[in-house]
């Protein structure tokens, strides 16, 4: 008779096991548009009709106003491209849940600062996750194609949501500086919300807020 111990070991196992095996599975699957994320000079946009979009995610605004530096490089990124006319409009999307906090709107007035003209510039007030991003960016935004700039660990993910919402998306890492321990905790966050990404896709989706739609010209 199998003793009250090795039972509790190979159920241990087991679950060590299948929680691999999902983790593994999970990954094969939104990892598999990262051959997707390219640089700026690899970016080609031939054949993509105008106006061409970059979408920007948001991410930590301090308390007085500055950008935190994850922020302030998907920025820089994005009006490199602006300059470069490989984009012709910026839609930013970020967090604005309270009336404290504002990233669309720091993330626009960066924008401005940058000699972006204010026509080229697309504010999504409840972009309040990358889901949420992603699925307004189809829904309301009514983009069927998109440059995603953020981080290259973020890229994956972004990706992979957008191309579930059916957006024929790229990525372009906006990775300029290096980012020291903060990036470690960041990739720890990515890997837990790389799970939620993908059951949020095909188990429960969350509530988005949606509204009328805008479509970018």
């Amino acid at each position: 008779m199998m003793s009250k111990r090795r039972f509790i070991l190979i159920l241990f196992s087991a679950l060590v096991l299948f929680t691999l095996l999902g983790f593994g599975f999970i990954h094969s699957r939104v990892h598999r548009y990262d051959k997707l994320i390219l640089t700026q000079r690899q970016l080609d946009l031939t054949g993509w009709p105008r106006p061409r979009v970059a979408i920007v995610f948001g991410a930590s605004v301090y308390s007085n106003g500055t950008l935190s530096p994850l922020l302030e490089d998907r920025m820089k990124t994005a009006v490199e491209l602006y300059q470069s006319n490989q984009v012709d409009r910026i839609l930013v999307s970020g967090d604005n849940r309270s009336s404290s906090y504002n990233e669309p709107k720091a993330m626009s007035d960066y924008l401005l600062s940058h000699a972006v003209a204010p026509r080229d510039i697309v504010i999504d007030y409840a972009g309040r996750s990358t889901y949420e991003t992603c699925l307004r960016a189809k829904e309301v935004f009514q983009l069927e194609r998109a440059v995603l700039v953020t981080q290259q660990f973020h890229l994956p993910r972004a990706l992979y949501l957008s191309h579930q919402f059916k957006i024929d998306a790229v990525g372009v890492a906006a990775d300029q500086r290096p980012y020291g321990a903060g990036l470690l905790f960041d990739r720890a966050r990515e890997a837990l919300a790389t799970v939620k990404a993908f059951l949020n896709v095909n188990l429960f989706s969350p509530p988005v807020i949606l509204g009328e739609k805008i479509q970018i010209r």
